[in-house]
């Protein structure tokens, strides 16, 4: 089994309220749930409104598989949000 992880960190402008934050981040969430059946959660900062960090998980049994799957997620996030993307982490491992 095959593994891999996407962490994706927003520097979030223009948001004054953690219900903002939270709708932006459910968006982000959902859509790339749906487009790509992969899991997303908030992970870290939850209490500020000015920084967003998502998880991406993706389990698959080939290594290309997992790494062409967050690839693609991770060139959509650059395409279509509107937030500030600062860092990013790609991660492919086997269990």
């Amino acid at each position: 089994m095959i593994v891999g992880t996407l962490r994706l960190e927003f520097r979030l402008h223009g948001i004054f309220s953690l219900k903002e934050k939270r709708k932006t981040a459910n968006s982000l969430k959902q859509k790339l749930r749906n487009k790509f059946n992969v899991a997303v959660a908030e992970t870290e900062a939850q209490d500020s409104h000015h920084s967003l960090v998502l998880g991406v998980v993706t389990v698959a049994n080939e290594t290309t598989h997992v790494h062409s799957q967050l690839s693609k997620v991770l060139d959509m996030i650059e395409a279509m949000a509107t937030e500030e993307l600062v860092h990013t982490n790609l991660d492919v491992f086997g269990v």
